[in-house]
């Protein structure tokens, strides 16, 4: 009988999808392991090639024989509003100077998209979240 692989450790970091190297954050972040980071980088960006230059998270889990499995999660609210909105950043004073709007359809396509990594009860929640998410980068919701 073949023995349960084990697991060595974890990384969790974010990578620009469909654009991973071996260099920083995945080259220090999953070195430690010794992994072949050039097929956790080819696996990576063939899995991201979808959301090119979005900041995607991702959770690494090595075992002992330094085989790795990993999950991506979905980009950031912020990144998604971003571009949903049409701006490069969010504003240095968002209780003052508001940069962009959205409007509540967008705001649901985001809640859809995130549903899984959000922990919400329901959709409603989820756009509550989400909205004070835009509100903090002063992004305004319109109807």
């Amino acid at each position: 009988m073949a023995k349960a692989k084990q697991v060595t450790g974890q990384a969790k970091f974010q990578v620009t999808g469909g654009q991973a190297t071996p260099a920083p954050p995945v080259g220090t972040s999953l070195g430690k392991f010794g992994i072949n980071l050039g097929q956790f980088v080819q696996q990576f960006n063939e899995r991201t090639r979808d959301y090119m230059g979005i900041p995607i998270p991702v959770v690494v889990t090595v075992f002992n024989d330094r085989s790795f499995e990993f999950v991506t999660k979905s980009p950031p609210a912020s990144a998604l509003l971003k571009m949903a909105a049409g701006v490069a950043k969010g504003s240095g004073v968002p209780n003052r100077e508001k940069v962009a709007k959205v409007t509540r359809k967008q705001l649901e396509e985001i809640c859809e998209k995130k549903k899984d990594d959000l922990n919400a009860r329901d959709l409603d929640h989820a756009r509550r979240m989400i909205e004070g998410t835009a509100r903090s980068m002063g992004i305004e919701v319109v109807d």
